[in-house]
């Protein structure tokens, strides 16, 4: 049974998961409506909300669980010793139940079935680079702006997806639990169902590279023994990104 600390870190990574899909699925219904036939004005629309809900849901959840939203990047947060793996199920659990519930939540507030199935074809080899590119940036973006200027990680990170919805073909997924659950919507920001395997593969293998590479980029200094330096002060840990 997880502690009181791990629950209150899953609730903030479910409920900040929901918020940004109920934003990601919602400004896509709203923005295909409201644009008349336009799809660069319904993806203009969607890429802003998407953005700007990035940089709020980071700031408002990031002092709790550190606001991965992701399981791409709880998993790297692990692998680099910044999260203890005995948490990383809760997360992904939780980021995975509030995807679905934030999909289902968006389709509400739109009349829309609880969830349905997309139709929305997105496969092939451009569509699985353009995955591993967008998760590859997004873990430099969160890499590189942690260990130089933590407080801005929000808003790089919302600086980030905003133009990777524009610079890759699949519009910028770059997140397993978000591609999951908008599966299950057959609206603008869908995915076939099919499709799912292969854009988290290629997800998964862009956030393991980026963490290869920042590992050799910015190692971790090597502890210094007691004994050598006694009166050095021990190093402050490095929370999650």
């Amino acid at each position: 049974m997880p502690g009181p600390d791990v629950a209150r870190k899953a609730a903030a990574e479910a409920t900040g998961t929901a918020l940004l899909l109920a934003t990601v699925v919602g400004s896509g219904i709203m923005g295909e409506r409201l644009a008349g036939g336009n799809v660069a004005v319904a993806l203009l629309a969607n890429t802003l909300a998407t953005g700007a809900g990035l940089v709020a849901l980071i700031l408002a959840f990031g002092p709790v669980s550190g606001a991965h939203l992701n399981p791409a990047v709880t998993l790297a947060e692990a692998a680099r010793g910044a999260l203890p793996w005995r948490e990383v199920p809760a997360y992904l659990a939780a980021q995975l139940a509030g995807a679905f519930a934030g999909v289902a939540v968006a389709h509400v507030m739109f009349g829309e079935p609880v969830l349905f199935a997309s139709h929305h074809e997105r496969t092939g080899v451009a569509q699985w680079v353009s995955e591993f590119v967008a998760t590859f940036g997004l873990l430099v973006t969160i890499r590189g702006c942690a260990k130089a200027r933590p407080g801005l990680v929000p808003f790089a990170v919302g600086a980030y997806i905003t133009a990777a919805y524009w610079f890759t073909s699949s519009t910028s997924f770059a997140n397993p639990a978000v591609t999951a659950a908008r599966s299950m919507s057959d609206t603008f920001a869908g995915i076939r169902p099919a499709d799912v395997p292969m854009f988290v593969v290629a997800q998964l293998l862009g956030a393991a590279a980026a963490t290869l590479l920042f590992g050799w980029l910015t190692p971790e200094p090597a502890p210094i023994a007691r004994s050598a330096a006694p009166s050095a002060a021990p190093d402050a840990e490095e929370g999650a990104a």
